[in-house]
């Protein structure tokens, strides 16, 4: 991608959530209640005892469950949440900065492409909590699909944006 296609990408992304943030502090959230869309920021831990996790241990934990998710040849496959179609992707890399939500609750997002086409990207989010000592995955979501632009090639199209570390759908 060139630096102006870059810059054009980087100004859509901002203005997208300018207005999404917009309209939700305008409608005070009303506008996006959804009932399909699940509130990521509190799930039950069964750890009874705090442990700090780190940058470290939460990349640890996505690339062990990458790699146990994934079959003999290293293809992660994954039921798209919103069309239903079975993905079949490769693990790209992880996206900094990971993140702690609260005090239970534990974000990565990371990039997967399409088997055989390393431009079609799929961002995808995983939230984890503490299970007996280590950070287990308990949700994965689309949060980017990959479309074809005849200007730009492939790009990530998002599906939901955060709003205080809640997921708000676009769409």
């Amino acid at each position: 991608m060139s630096l102006y296609e870059n810059k054009v990408m980087k100004y859509l992304a901002v203005l997208t959530s300018s207005f999404v943030i917009g309209l939700f502090i305008t409608f005070g959230g009303s506008a996006f209640a959804d009932s399909s869309v699940k509130n990521h920021d509190v799930h039950p831990s069964s750890d009874k005892s705090p442990r700090k996790y780190y940058v470290e241990d939460i990349k640890e934990a996505m690339l062990k469950h990458i790699a146990a998710k994934a079959d003999v040849d290293g293809i992660f496959h994954l039921r798209d949440d919103k069309t239903g179609e079975m993905l079949a992707l490769r693990f790209v890399k992880i996206h900094d900065p990971v993140r702690k939500i609260n005090n239970s609750t534990y974000f990565a997002c990371t990039d997967f492409h399409v088997v055989g086409e390393p431009k079609k990207l799929y961002d995808l989010d995983f939230w984890m909590n503490p299970v007996t000592g280590e950070l287990k995955i308990y949700d994965t979501k689309v949060h980017k699909e990959p479309r074809k632009s005849l200007l730009y090639g492939w790009y990530k199209q998002p599906r939901y944006t955060f709003v205080n570390d809640r997921v708000i759908s676009l769409y």
